[in-house]
């Protein structure tokens, strides 16, 4: 399951996005540090398919996608060196996917603390940076005693020393522009600013009008990070409110009163999946209809894995269709009946929204 770690500074409204993603119940309150011990929950990953395809199965159970979200106490300036709860607590998201910077933008006197995501970044970052340098300068020491005896040190020394400027001056790796071959030689130190990013800004509730707005302000700031980031522009209480409510037609009309759609969390989701470039096939059938995480690239045997490794390992065959295809015949065995249920190989690459079933044998 693919992890997400909510960053920001105290009252940025990250436990209300925790709480809104996986209905959980985080402290939210209006004071500094009301989260010290980190909440970690599971979010659904929404998907109209999954719902679609399991009424036309009859299914008695239906299965979406998920991510585990992990959030943890508010960032102040000086943490790195032990103000506010210091930020020995950023060792509970060392080892997520993709981080998720909640920076507040919404004004309001009874919350303290700055309302400018401006600002909110810059702290974050620079904070991150620092803790990402402290474990740096350990390793590069160490490498650099260790590759006196081991030769094969020289790319990830070279790495080390890169990384090593770039957080020296402040900035984060991921907007450093590192050569992609020392990221990945430095992805076994799980640094925090080694990873993708997703940049909630968080608007007050009369300030809806404002998104477009602070996203673009937000978004400028990012430049230099390329594809590794991106932003998102939301009310955060609006959307927690609306996850409360139960019935699927009650949280719509909500949403759409306020002019939302479908609501935030649901593009906030989906441009996490874009972000690290993951993709839903899906299976369906009278038991259960289920949405199954894979990367793009992914060919039929691995995929295959995200169900069961028996069935990676005794790979035969992937029967597919595209989902919408599905639907529009009515049902998996009238499909094959008209033969256009595809059978694919070993050097299939599945795409997004493929239905199938794999034939295998231990």
């Amino acid at each position: 399951m693919e992890r997400f770690g909510l960053v920001g500074l105290p009252n940025a409204g990250k436990s209300s996005l925790y709480n809104a993603l996986t209905g959980g119940g985080a402290l939210a309150a209006p004071y500094a540090f009301a989260t010290k011990d980190p909440n970690i929950g599971v979010a659904k990953v929404p998907d109209e398919r999954v719902d679609l395809l399991s009424v036309m199965s009859n299914t008695r159970t239906r299965v979406h996608a998920s991510v585990q979200v992990v959030d943890i106490g508010g960032l102040v300036e000086g943490a790195s060196k032990g103000e506010g709860l210091g930020n020995k607590f950023l060792a509970n998201i060392r080892e997520v996917d993709a981080i998720v910077f909640v920076l507040r933008a919404f004004v309001d006197s009874d919350v303290t603390g700055p309302d400018d995501p401006i600002e909110h970044l810059r702290v974050v970052e620079i904070e991150l940076a620092l803790a990402d340098l402290e474990t740096v300068e350990k390793r590069f020491n160490q490498a650099t005693r260790q590759s006196k005896l081991d030769k094969t040190l020289g790319d990830e020394l070279e790495a080390l020393e890169a990384a090593y400027k770039a957080l020296s001056d402040g900035t984060p790796l991921y907007r450093a522009g590192l050569k992609p071959e020392w990221r990945e030689t430095l992805a076994p130190h799980f640094l925090l600013t080694n990873r993708q990013v997703l940049a909630v800004v968080n608007v007050g509730e009369n300030e809806l009008d404002r998104i477009p707005e602070v996203e673009q302000q937000v978004r400028g700031e990012f430049q230099s990070a390329g594809d590794n980031v991106e932003v998102i522009g939301m009310c955060v209480q609006l959307e927690a409110e609306a996850a409360t409510i139960v019935d699927p037609a009650e949280r719509a009309e909500m949403l759409e009163g306020f002019g939302l759609g479908e609501g935030a969390l649901f593009r906030m989701v989906r441009s996490s999946y874009h972000l690290l470039g993951l993709r839903t096939f899906l299976t369906t059938g009278e038991k259960e209809t289920r949405a199954w995480t894979f990367h793009a690239g992914s060919k039929a045997p691995e995929c295959a894995g995200r169900i069961h490794t028996d069935i990676q390992r005794g790979f035969i065959r992937a029967e597919v269709i595209q989902w919408d295809e599905l639907l529009a015949i009515g049902s998996w065995a009238k499909a094959k009946e008209v033969g256009k249920i595809r059978v694919e190989g070993k050097d299939y690459e599945f795409v997004d929204g493929d239905v199938t079933e794999f034939r295998f044998n231990v």
